[in-house]
């Protein structure tokens, strides 16, 4: 005998049910053969067909004849049928109710297999049963008990219980505070309808207080919906609403990374959006504060660490570098800005002279931005949020000498009108912020290449309004100072309009 050849593994069987019916075990056939035998002969189902996914194909079709005969509101008020064990509690529930569930259909018919004579003559019963209210008296039916262990900490009772209520009813209420509950016990019931049921209330609510938690249920159950339903309003909130929270400490980092990278992220100036990161970088610091800190204070903090190198070189500050790495520091014009952000000693010094010498050539080759050409991932962004006490609004900037208004009107109820529109230095107001420090460049025509964005929130899905991207040569007076309009039907509000800009060669 050759001592060196192993053995195979005998397939060893096992007695099923009160017969003398034998199985094969789980990993190597899904159930009980005879008794499967059985209810295919019942259900009309093919029996090599149910062999390659027994649980699915027979639960599938129990469902499909359950939800010809009954509606899902049809309370049952009868005796229970089914008992199952979980969490500590005994829950009485009826047939039609547990076969909209799959985790809990797939226990039953694994019961009946292993606790009944005659599966097939069971499921017959359960299957000729009328919908209650009727007076037809009903065959005796042979009670089953299944036990469920859950070990996510996320069902609590409260929420099973609520899970459960849904295979009863269609308007059962949840809320923000225990459908994140509700939405684990249906995957673990493999429920969908209330599944699918949760993640639409998840993105009709998401707020700076619930984004993170949503967020990260949505990648727990690889719910891509719900994914990039917190992605985009993350987009268009993440400097106008969630950077002046507290909750903006929250936001995961590689969320941050996404939306920083999304072509529909919303800013008012790059500027903003560097202080709203400096902001949360600051949060992730500081734990023990609970109100978000002034603009002031994040400046002193980060001025306070050792000159000898740049907080993002640091070890602490490393692991951050490819959030600023997606910043386009080359939109912050402003001389007061960037000697701000020279001052505190955030970022690596090349980094700063590199914009400072980029601003240097542009401004001597009178606004040609000879090495910047792709507008969707290099061009200056600003926006307005067009609020619903608005009949117009408008925000002036000086880009190289040349002034632009950014301006959104309100033409009726539900139609705005969103465009931009070249100015002379001597419209402005010398208090303006666009007017501070400023070159004028005397060049009366300026080559633009833009895109102008709006968008808003309806229940709970954003409608996105956009032009081409369009190459035009502004000149001071009408029409040619004038851009493009941007025309918006909505009943939404606010509208984040965006604008996007390159100043080609010409």
């Amino acid at each position: 005998v050759n001592m060196s050849r192993p053995h195979k593994a005998r397939l060893e069987r096992r007695i099923v049910g009160a017969t003398n019916r034998w199985r094969f075990p789980k990993d190597h056939f899904s159930t009980d053969l005879l008794a499967l035998s059985q209810i295919c002969t019942t259900l009309n189902v093919d029996f090599n067909e149910a062999l390659k996914d027994p649980d699915r194909l027979c639960i599938s079709k129990i469902q499909k004849l359950f939800s010809e005969s009954f509606q899902n509101d049809d309370i049952q008020s009868g005796p229970a049928d089914v008992t199952l064990e979980c969490l500590g509690f005994k829950w009485e529930l009826h047939h039609p109710q547990i076969f909209q569930s799959e985790t809990l259909a797939r226990l039953y018919l694994t019961a009946l297999m292993h606790d009944t004579k005659s599966p097939s003559r069971e499921l017959k019963k359960i299957l000729k049963a009328q919908p209650s209210g009727t007076t037809e008296e009903k065959s005796p039916l042979k009670k089953i008990f299944i036990s469920l262990k859950i070990n996510d900490p996320a069902v609590t009772k409260v929420a099973f219980a609520l899970a459960l209520k849904n295979l009863y009813m269609t308007d059962v209420e949840m809320n923000v505070d225990n459908v994140l509950g509700v939405m684990a016990s249906a995957h673990i019931l493999q429920f969908d309808s209330l599944f699918q049921r949760c993640v639409n209330m998840m993105m009709c609510r998401l707020t700076p207080s619930t984004i993170k938690n949503f967020y990260l249920a949505g990648c727990k159950y690889k719910e891509e919906q719900l994914i990039m339903a917190c992605e985009k309003w993350l987009a268009m909130n993440l400097v106008p609403l969630v950077g002046t929270q507290i909750y903006l400490r929250n936001i995961p980092q590689h969320l941050l990374q996404k939306v920083l990278s999304s072509p529909r992220l919303f800013t008012f100036s790059e500027f903003h959006l560097v202080k709203t990161l400096l902001t949360w970088v600051y949060l992730q610091l500081n734990c023990n504060i609970q109100t978000i800190p002034t603009h002031e204070t994040v400046l002193v903090y980060f001025s306070s660490f050792s000159k000898k190198c740049c907080f993002l070189e640091r070890e602490e500050g490393q692991s951050w570098m490819p959030l600023f790495l997606r910043l386009r520091l080359h939109g912050i014009t402003s001389g007061k800005e960037l000697e701000e952000l020279r001052h505190i000693n955030f970022f690596p010094e090349s980094w700063l002279i590199r914009v400072t010498a980029s601003h240097y050539h542009i401004l001597e080759s009178g606004g040609n931005m000879l090495h910047m050409t792709d507008l969707s991932t290099q061009a200056m962004r600003f926006g307005l949020l067009f609020r619903q006490e608005y009949n117009s609004y408008s925000e002036k900037i000086a880009i190289y000498g040349y002034f632009f208004e950014m301006k959104g009107l309100k033409l009726d109820a539900t139609t705005y009108s969103f465009f931009m529109q070249r100015i002379k230095h001597t419209d402005l107001e010398c208090t303006s912020n666009a007017c501070e420090h400023s070159t004028t460049s005397l060049r009366t025509d300026r080559l633009v290449k833009y895109e102008v964005r709006a968008q808003t929130l309806v229940d709970g899905q954003w409608q996105e309004f956009r032009t081409n991207q369009i190459m035009q040569k502004f000149g001071l007076a009408k029409p040619s100072c004038k851009s493009h309009a941007l025309k918006v039907r909505t009943t939404g509000i606010p509208i984040h309009a965006s604008f996007t800009f390159l100043f080609p060669v010409s």
